[in-house]
């Protein structure tokens, strides 16, 4: 048996409305860009999230770095993030022009320790940028009370946590606004790059829209300097066909998420599965866990047919990018990120497995540390 990781071929095997939409959009009124279904996904988007407003963008990368910057982030300033995100947050900030400021993430969880940010801040100290890191939120309530304590906004990377909630509400309105991703793999996807920011101001949506379209406050006129960074129409039309599922997709990922948890709960030898609360709606965009032996486990998931992977083997603060940044980091600074990054493994979850495919994965894990 085979249990990919990937679930593209089975999403998009039968693409018939999807393409007969994107056929009907470009043969008849060729609106490639910002057309009116890009509008539509948008309401449609905030409205999934509880929000006022959503901004379509290019990326989630575009999303995380135009909040900074419809903030006023930029050189000199500092913006604090956790070291074991994807590079794309802190990619954003460099290219706004601040300098990332690392804080140790929680050892019972893989988001940033929010009783370790107050330390990191200081006087450049413009935006805290929080990672809902696999689709887990993270403590907002602490980040809100340091947010407000020392009036340093919010933008949430929410990039991996389509439908993540804590108390039912939903990520994306606890700070001043939250990035979110549509890249192929994320739970809500469309046929490329994408983006969305999620805000309840109008103030921010309205420079955000100015600033993902070169500034143009119309065809001629330009009122600030702006960037391209427009959700195509074509991902918009795919992401209005597949909007309708988020519900579906996030509600198959959380069962298929407990029933691994099941499947390996007695294994605490050698599994450390994160606590699950009750007020924390994880969807699942990735399903981590601790494990003993990690490489080795990883290579017999894989030669029994169990794709499974390791995000993210090397935590930022001990990338090249941050070496040749001139970020002062060095091995130790974060041991619980960098013991965390030794012991990670990530199994499919997807909402395309089958029940005998969730099981064959449960199975070989077993299988590994009983043998």
């Amino acid at each position: 048996m085979k249990v990919p990781y990937s679930y593209l071929l089975d999403q998009f095997a039968n693409p018939d409305k999807i393409l007969c939409d994107i056929r009907e959009e470009i043969t008849k009124k060729a609106n490639l860009t910002l057309g009116p279904q890009v509008e539509e996904f948008e309401k449609k988007f905030a409205a999934l999230c509880g929000a006022k407003y959503a901004v379509g963008v290019a990326s989630g990368t575009d999303a995380l770095f135009l909040s900074l910057k419809a903030l006023g982030v930029g050189p000199g300033d500092e913006v604090i993030t956790a070291p074991n995100t994807f590079i794309a947050t802190v990619g954003a900030i460099v290219a706004s022009g601040a300098k990332p400021v690392f804080v140790e993430i929680d050892n019972e969880q893989f988001n940033i320790d929010a009783d370790q940010i107050e330390k990191a801040i200081t006087p450049k100290t413009k935006a805290l940028m929080p990672v809902h890191y696999a689709g887990s939120p993270a403590n907002m309530a602490k980040v809100l009370e340091i947010s407000k304590k020392h009036n340093i906004p919010v933008v949430e990377d929410a990039c991996q946590a389509i439908s993540a909630a804590i108390d039912e509400k939903i990520v994306g309105n606890f700070g001043s606004m939250a990035g979110f991703s549509l890249h192929p793999l994320k739970n809500l996807n469309v046929w490329g790059d994408g983006g969305l920011v999620v805000t309840n101001s109008q103030e921010h949506k309205e420079k955000l829209i100015l600033l993902r379209n070169h500034g143009l406050k119309n065809r001629d006129e330009v009122e600030i300097f702006g960037y391209n960074s427009r959700l195509d129409t074509i991902h918009a039309i795919v992401g209005l066909n597949l909007i309708s599922q988020a519900e579906f997709i996030t509600n198959t990922r959380i069962k298929n998420a407990l029933c691994i948890d099941k499947g390996l709960s007695d294994l605490k030898e050698f599994i450390t599965i994160p606590e699950r609360k009750k007020n924390i709606r994880h969807v699942y965009h990735l399903y981590i866990i601790r494990v003993k032996d990690r490489d080795k486990l990883l290579n017999y998931l894989i030669e029994k047919g169990v794709e499974a992977k390791v995000h993210y083997p090397i935590p930022l603060h001990l990338q090249n990018c941050s070496k040749n940044h001139g970020l002062k980091y060095k091995e130790g600074d974060f041991p619980i990120c960098e013991q965390q990054c030794k012991e990670i493994i990530s199994l499919p979850v997807h909402q395309h497995l089958t029940q005998e495919q969730v099981d064959f994965t449960i199975e070989n894990v077993r299988k590994f540390y009983k043998k």
